[in-house]
């Protein structure tokens, strides 16, 4: 059985560690630990990353599609894998939830976030697990670009390290127990 983590981002230095780009930099932690010389492989769409944790294949996606529209490539690493929508995770930014909370849903709407609106499109379904990432919202009126394309506080850099790590717990357990014990040990930890 195969999954699918797709963490959400934008290509390039100019997005590098930015607070859009968290999910890249989810996928990039969790590969480090699986990495044996391995590193991400530039391929049709995104930047991919396969790895084997307890008997279940694991293939990480950073699409090169741009966050917006990122379902071109959730769309195409699934059929080219044949992985079933089940076994697909979206890890994503959200304005919405304060700096470092991590939620994790079985499906849901986009939030306004228009790359899982894409995803949406693309795959016809909003019926896939989705983890977000708290990255707060403390920006003025008309400059949400310029917060969530902007780099963390030294505050938030401090307290990154272990919120991936949280974060790469989730993704594993996601993989290998399923979205629903997953959310029943980790939501609102």
């Amino acid at each position: 059985m195969s999954s699918l983590v797709v963490g959400l981002g934008n290509m390039g230095a100019d997005y590098e560690h930015t607070r859009h780009n968290v999910g890249f930099d989810i996928l990039d932690a969790l590969a480090d630990k699986f990495q044996d010389d391995k590193t991400f492989e530039t391929a049709r769409h995104g930047d991919i990353f396969k790895f084997r944790t307890k008997g279940h294949s694991v293939i990480l996606l950073k699409p090169s599609t741009f966050v917006n529209l990122s379902g071109k490539a959730v769309a195409y690493w699934m059929q080219k894998e044949k992985v079933k929508l089940e076994n697909v995770l979206i890890v994503t930014d959200d304005i919405a939830l304060p700096f470092g909370t991590l939620r994790l849903r079985a499906r849901g709407n986009n939030g306004g976030h228009n790359g899982l609106k894409n995803i949406d499109e693309a795959l016809g379904t909003n019926n896939y697990a989705r983890l977000r990432f708290g990255i707060g919202g403390q920006f003025h009126r008309g400059q949400q670009v310029d917060f969530v394309l902007g780099q963390w506080t030294e505050q938030e850099r401090d307290s990154l390290k272990e919120r991936m790590e949280m974060v790469g717990q989730m993704v594993l357990s996601f993989c290998t127990a399923g979205v629903d014990r997953t959310m029943s040990h980790f939501n609102n930890k």
